[in-house]
């Protein structure tokens, strides 16, 4: 088993101002992917131009009350956002991990631990990369796999510190994903799907597990002020999800029902960001009590359907313009009128919506000045004025 290191860094990564760190700061290795969610103001991977325009005059509201009254469709004055003068920042937990930074180890080749000591590679500097080896090699691993303690009030003073510094911003708890996300990279996911059928018993095991070390994670990041958790779960390849809707509902629906519940208790939301087409569960998720999903490929799924789901409860969805479909068109006109129908679809004036931007770039392939487009266009329009 790797050697427990203590992953203690500076105090929160990848959101808004100058101080924050990159990912590879991160305290928990695995939630990169909240770094393609989140940019900031002088991100090192785009200009400082992006969203241009003068921002000097305060808002009204907070920043915060203008996400949380997006998430209630109470009508904020504006649509929120997460570009430039983010209305959001983030927080995570500074425990011991079993977590390492990536390092080159020749050929292009770069490899990392990630905080369950599963070992991750890439080919790239800049990518998210992929588990190789699971530390679960054997399921009988599991009886003596020693999972990191996120139960110690200390081990959060860094958010306690975020909310200090940024009282008037929405600030999110990081999480590393629920059950599905975590279980699937201890084993591989090949393996892991493969449990679920053959091992069930173990697998139902492994996610206790994991629902126990999550449960103590919300509890302390409402104890320290945050305003949701956000779990970061791919469920889906482009055409469905990856198991069955059915095992969905059996094993992991009760987990969300549960773990949602207990952030709501505590006055927190429930934020979830997942890749792939997963329309298939989307109305259990809305059950189960998320109150946003955060979506890089919005139109995968279909700005109708999405807006379908607003008609039948409170769901809000937190998008850039599609990173795979639009902005790869490379065409300003194409990528400023998706960003009006986004707004006028989605957001209306009453909430719902929340403008994103992906800001690594440079793993897709673009240059930062077409989502520009799309963020002049958010802020442009994304008034309540323009809905009145």
């Amino acid at each position: 088993m790797a050697q427990l290191i203590h992953s203690r860094s500076p105090p929160v990564k990848h959101f808004v101002g100058k101080s924050i760190s990159m990912a590879k700061h991160s305290p928990i290795k695995n939630i990169n992917i909240v770094d393609l969610i989140i940019t900031f103001k002088n991100n090192q991977n785009r200009p400082d131009s992006v969203c241009r325009g003068n921002h000097a005059k305060e808002d009204y509201m907070t920043a915060r009350e203008i996400v949380r009254l997006t998430l209630d469709f109470e009508g904020p004055e504006r649509v929120a956002r997460s570009f430039k003068n983010s209305d959001i920042v983030s927080g995570g937990c500074s425990a011991q991990t079993h977590s390492t930074d990536w390092r080159e180890i020749g050929g292009g080749r770069w490899e990392r631990t990630d905080e369950w000591g599963n070992l991750w590679a890439r080919i790239d500097k800049t990518s998210k990369g992929e588990v190789v080896k699971g530390v679960l090699q054997n399921i009988s691993d599991l009886d003596s796999y020693e999972f990191p303690d996120y139960s110690k009030p200390e081990d959060y003073a860094c958010v306690a510190k975020r909310r200090a510094d940024h009282p008037d911003k929405w600030l999110i708890g990081d999480l590393p994903g629920f059950a599905f996300n975590i279980a699937r990279k201890m084993r591989k996911l090949d393996q892991y799907l493969m449990d679920l059928f053959l091992e069930p018993d173990r697998m139902h095991e492994l996610h206790d597990r994991i629902d126990v070390m999550l449960e103590h994670m919300i509890r302390n990041y409402a104890a320290q002020g945050c305003d949701c958790v956000m779990l970061l779960e791919d469920w889906g390849t482009q055409t469905q999800l990856l198991i069955s809707p059915d095992m969905w509902r059996q094993e992991f629906f009760p987990r969300f029902v549960k773990l949602c519940g207990i952030a709501h208790e505590l006055n927190l939301k429930v934020f979830m960001h997942s890749c792939g087409m997963i329309a298939a569960i989307i109305p259990g998720l809305m059950e189960a009590g998320v109150d946003l999903l955060q979506f890089d490929q919005p139109d995968l799924h279909g700005i109708d359907t999405l807006a379908s789901y607003q008609e039948n409860g409170k769901i809000t969805f937190w998008c850039p313009v599609d990173i795979q479909k639009t902005l790869q068109k490379r065409d300003e006109e194409i990528i400023r009128a998706k960003a009006r129908e986004m707004l006028d679809k989605l957001w209306k004036g009453r909430g719902g919506f929340l403008a994103g931007y992906y800001w690594d770039n440079t793993s897709i392939g673009l240059d930062p000045m077409w989502q520009e487009y799309a963020c002049e266009e958010f802020i442009k329009h994304g008034t309540a004025g323009r809905y009145a």
